[in-house]
């Protein structure tokens, strides 16, 4: 029979251990979390219709579009400025930042 006095360090218990990881474990969620709420493509709450661009100009080039509850996601070809197509007409941009799409006449 051993007398433990106040002044004693105590035995190190393994569930002390276990109780810290825990702890760890909740800060990390809470992060993760926190994360997924500030994403407007996840965010459930959001009313918004939100356009994402990744890469913007580069071949790589991701749009990410979210309308309501419907997310579509468009990938770049790789192929900037070619492709079938004609000349329908021409914009111009205003002193005031708008554009005017004045189309060609045949």
């Amino acid at each position: 029979m051993s007398l433990k006095l106040l002044h004693e360090p105590e035995s190190d218990d393994p569930i002390l251990s276990v109780v810290n990881l825990i702890d760890l474990f909740l800060v990390i969620i809470a992060a993760l979390l926190i994360a997924v709420a500030q994403n407007p493509l996840l965010t459930p709450f959001s009313q918004r219709d939100v356009t994402v661009i990744t890469d913007p100009g580069k071949p790589t080039m991701e749009m990410m579009v979210k309308k309501g509850e419907k997310i579509e996601r468009y990938k770049a070809s790789g192929e900037i400025g070619q492709g079938d197509g004609v000349k329908v007409g021409a914009a111009y941009r205003l002193q005031d930042g708008s554009f005017v799409y004045v189309p060609e006449s045949r």
